[in-house]
């Protein structure tokens, strides 16, 4: 049974910063793009950033500079860090993993990350 289980989210004040997790088993880890979507209240489900099996990183433009994903295959594990965080950034955000061969998907339950004052 495939699980990706996030954590991390939270109120968090502009400016500030968040560090998610996502860990997942049922998978061959390693093997798996992990990437990082999020979805405000009323919007569709969108792309914040990606890390490869051979963890080359990609980001949206709106957080770029702002967000590092990065990836610990020892541990099943794919992370968020958030700075300089703004209230556009409130979202619930979503653990996703690809595999190319054989193709397969899966995405994790979500975790919910507010930014306000």
């Amino acid at each position: 049974q495939v699980q990706l289980v996030e954590s991390g989210g939270g109120l968090v004040q502009p400016g500030g910063s968040l560090r998610l997790s996502c860990v997942a088993s049922g998978i061959v880890f390693s093997a798996n793009s992990m990437g990082w979507y999020r979805q405000a209240e009323g919007k569709q489900r969108e792309l914040v950033a990606t890390i490869s099996s051979g963890s080359i990183t990609n980001y949206a433009d709106s957080v770029k500079d702002r967000f590092s994903i990065s990836r610990d295959n020892a541990k099943n594990t794919v992370f968020l860090q958030m700075n300089s965080l703004k209230p556009e950034d409130t979202a619930v955000y979503y653990c996703n993993s690809q595999r190319r061969y054989p193709r397969s998907g899966y995405w994790g339950q979500g975790t919910q990350v507010t930014v306000s004052s």
